[in-house]
């Protein structure tokens, strides 16, 4: 049970990286990007490859997916930085799953769809399983308290304000001189690095990655976590993130004392469950559970008739 546990904690705590970055991404700029896992298999491969085919060091790696995420990013930005809305959603979407199908019939990048299998974690063979799973889970809490450190500054810079200001109207950002493609573009690159940082940690905690696991549906739990925690704020994206994975693996100890129900059944009642959940908690806290705290701007009061100025 206590391998399980920590296992469930490593999951949240790569979850919860993924919603930071998806949060300066949505949240912040209010760019629909559905293509979450597109980014993280990015990572996840990069990394993957660079330290089982070239021997390059873990955190070499790690770094390595996390800037190779951030470039492809970047490329993507800069095509469909002036698409809005469902058409952004859209073509974002499509990304993701031109790169699952890429990986799944290009022998020569990935092994297709046997994946890679064998990707070093630190120290896996000299602890063993219990003592990597421990070591690791420390490694991903330090991460997501780095980034959650970094992101929170990021939230109250004026890059930051210039971003929620994208969000509310980009309009009036441009006419106050701001160069709104730009920062978009910038958005795009600072949330895409954690997503595929979060994909090399994946990686290299499971030891195998193939196209498979990098289905839409995990894009899904990354939009619920932000939803269900926050949109727009940094500590409702973990407490969101840590509360989705507490509900999909919850749902696994109630199905069992259903009687006369089927595997298939029983797995499409534990979404129902989670959807339920989830609604529910959108029912009652509509922005989440720990809202987005915006800024008072005080309005001077106006300046009585008798000290204005007379002609």
């Amino acid at each position: 049970m206590e391998h399980y546990l920590v296992a469930m904690g490593v999951t949240a705590g790569i979850y919860a990286i993924m919603a930071l970055g998806m949060n300066v991404i949505w949240g912040m700029a209010g760019l629909i990007n559905l293509g979450l896992v597109g980014f993280f298999a990015v990572g996840a491969y990069a990394s993957g490859l660079l330290t089982l085919k070239l021997g390059w060091p873990i955190v070499a790696g790690v770094a390595a997916g996390a800037v190779a995420a951030s470039l492809v990013g970047v490329a993507v930005a800069l095509i469909t930085v002036r698409l809005r809305g469902d058409y952004l959603a859209i073509v974002t979407l499509g990304f993701a799953e031109t790169m699952r199908i890429v990986m799944s019939n290009e022998l020569w990048i990935a092994n297709g769809t046997d994946g890679l299998s064998g990707i070093p974690g630190p120290f896996r063979q000299a602890l063993g399983p219990h003592g990597f799973n421990l070591l690791f889970l420390g490694i991903v809490v330090a991460a997501t308290a780095l980034l959650f450190f970094l992101f929170q500054r990021l939230d109250n810079s004026p890059f930051g304000r210039v971003l929620r200001g994208i969000r509310e109207d980009e309009q009036v950002v441009q006419v106050a001189g701001k160069n709104v493609v730009m920062f978009k573009v910038k958005a795009f690159a600072v949330g895409t690095a954690a997503l595929g940082m979060a994909g090399a940690l994946y990686g290299h905690f499971t030891s195998y990655i193939a196209p498979d696991l990098f289905a839409p549906l995990l894009t899904l739990y990354i939009k619920l976590s932000l939803l269900a925690g926050g949109l727009g704020n940094n500590i409702g994206a973990v407490v969101g993130a840590v509360l989705v994975v507490f509900f999909l693996e919850s749902t696994r100890f109630i199905v069992p004392f259903i009687p006369e129900i089927s595997a298939v059944q029983g797995a499409a009642l534990r979404e129902i469950l989670i959807a339920v959940a989830l609604l529910l908690i959108l029912r009652t806290r509509a922005r989440g559970l720990i809202p987005e705290r915006l800024a008072q701007v005080r309005i001077p009061p106006s300046v009585p008739a008798s000290l204005s100025l007379k002609p």
